[in-house]
């Protein structure tokens, strides 16, 4: 019985479920929800839980990037990698990245807007932190690492000419459009249970209490009724579903082919009535909650919503299992993972008439002496060509040892050369970063000290004339003033003249007193006839 560990990787917690899989069908042996700190210690509670200490395990693929390309379907097997490779490189270079640092896999569609062409699904992700992800597991046997997105459609026996949407609402929301049993889309949505989980953890200050007070939520439709204290968490949880289910009326709206059935999944989906929210703002669709295919009722009293809880694991599991869509591994695969089954030494003593191998033995290694052979004979040669067959195999895998530690240190070496070059083109980034901002400093002081000389000259402009204005309200009757010069900045000189010197000293203590001059100062005075002429002197305040 072939089976596998599917484990659905967030933040602080991990989904996980063991499923095995025989000719009577597929079954569920264990799962849960497990809450961590550190993500090596819950792998390994979940491996020691599971008894899965050899098991294979799928997990999936953290902060992938979907890019979309049109091909034309005459392109070859050989020749669509190269073109596919090709538009990926001029994608990369149009946004500025390295195109070597990303690890790519590829599905085809045919397009349903040109029967000429195909769509192309890519999906990339960065090699540094793809081995960054696996470090945790280097203990164990990580067979497959799967886009979540496009793993999903294992929980759905998909019928001939169905179209439907996926909405998996874990940490982020993705939803993945299936056309005739097809996957042709995939969105992605920032929004999902991490939104609704930090908040509720504000709250509760535990995500294991908030994971718990999500679940037991109830969302009550226009014909049903608050009940009490777990509706607490609404305003958490419907802002994101709101616009989760806008995106999703959108997609429906622009979808080329008519969708029928929206299938809802994900933590999110736990909550009580959730599909009937959906099913209010979608009654053109059917809305369902997504259920396993095989999982047809409760089992031992375990819930179907259980299962459901764990449904991103399952589907990883069953991707472990050789379903769903071919060519989405993420995980390179080694010479262990590509042998065939034991070979089995056949040493008769003749083959049959017909001079094939016996009835019902498959990988049957036969040897023909042309006579009977004793038991003992038998076994000495069963054991020299085992023996042969041990050390061809060591030399073998020693071989091949040394050349995947090579093509190891290999990609190390340009992981580094990778690494390194973008340091670099940082510093250089940085750099002239530094030159702009220096340019906008000097641009910026620039404006201020042209704004300081147009303020000064407005206020220059103004200042005569209201001197003027001000000293017509205080000169006295019998003074004349002869003249008013501006020497320097804000120092006015004034000569004045009158019969007596005492009108003159007046006009200068009103100057003074008005607050019209300040710093205010005058010469002795000069007779000039029958007038008597005087310099004051002073500053506009």
């Amino acid at each position: 019985m072939a089976s596998c560990l599917g484990m659905y990787i967030e933040n602080n917690i991990i989904k996980y479920a063991k499923v095995s899989k025989d000719r009577s069908g597929t079954k569920v042996e264990s799962f849960g929800i497990k809450f961590y700190e550190k993500l090596g210690q819950g792998i390994k509670q979940i491996v020691e839980e599971t008894y899965s200490y050899k098991t294979p395990i799928s997990i999936n693929l953290s902060n992938e990037m979907y890019t979309y390309f049109e091909m034309f379907s005459l392109l070859g097997k050989n020749y669509l990698p190269k073109a596919i490779k090709t538009e990926f490189d001029s994608y990369c270079v149009e946004k500025g990245y390295n195109p070597n640092v990303f690890e790519t896999r590829y599905a085809v569609v045919d397009d349903l807007q040109d029967k000429d062409k195909v769509k192309v699904i890519n999906i990339s992700a960065n090699r540094i932190e793809l081995n960054r992800n696996t470090q945790e597991f280097e203990s164990y046997r990580v067979s497959n690492i799967t886009p979540l997105s496009m793993c999903i459609t294992n929980l759905i026996d998909f019928k001939p000419k169905q179209n439907a949407l996926i909405v998996n609402m874990e940490e982020k929301t993705t939803i993945t459009t299936v056309i005739d049993q097809n996957i042709y889309q995939i969105d992605e949505l920032d929004e999902g249970s991490g939104d609704v989980l930090s908040k509720i953890d504000r709250k509760e200050n535990s995500l294991s209490k908030s994971y718990e007070a999500c679940k037991n939520t109830t969302i009550y439709t226009a014909e049903g009724q608050d009940l009490g204290e777990e509706q607490n968490y609404l305003e958490d949880i419907m802002p994101t579903l709101y616009n989760i289910v806008g995106k999703v009326k959108k997609t429906i709206n622009e979808s080329l082919a008519a969708i029928k059935t929206v299938y809802i999944t994900g933590t999110l989906a736990t909550i009580n009535n959730v599909d009937l929210y959906f099913q209010e703002y979608l009654p053109e669709v059917s809305c369902k909650i997504l259920k396993p295919y095989f999982i047809k009722s409760n089992i031992k009293g375990i819930s179907v919503k259980d299962y459901i809880e764990v449904n991103s694991a399952i589907s990883l599991a069953l991707q472990g299992l050789g379903e769903g869509v071919t060519g989405m591994n993420f995980q390179k695969q080694g010479f262990l993972d590509k042998l065939p089954a034991w070979m089995q030494l056949d040493v008769g003593g003749g083959s049959d008439v017909s001079g094939k191998r016996p009835a019902g033995k498959k990988n049957w290694l036969t040897i023909d002496f042309g006579e009977k052979l004793s038991p003992i004979e038998k076994r000495l040669i069963s054991g020299a060509v085992t023996l042969l067959i041990l050390i061809l195999i060591y030399g073998t895998f020693s071989t091949l040892l040394g050349i995947q530690i090579k093509n190891k240190e290999q990609e190390v070496d340009n992981l580094i050369a990778d690494t390194e070059e973008q340091i670099k083109l940082a510093q250089t980034d940085k750099g002239t970063i530094d030159t702009r901002a220096n340019e906008y400093k000097n641009m910026v002081q620039a404006l201020e000290n042209l704004n300081d000389r147009v303020s000064d000259a407005n206020q220059s402009r103004n200042m005569i004339p209201n001197l003027l204005n001000q000293i017509m309200f205080v000169v006295p009757e019998n003074v004349q003033i002869t003249s008013i010069e501006n020497t320097t900045d804000r120092h006015i000189v004034i000569v004045a003249q009158a019969e007596k010197y005492e009108q003159l000293g007046y006009f200068k203590a009103k100057l003074k007193t008005d607050g019209i001059l300040n710093n205010v100062v005058s010469d002795s005075g000069v007779n000039d006839g029958s007038a008597v002429k005087v310099t004051i002197e002073g500053d506009i305040l």
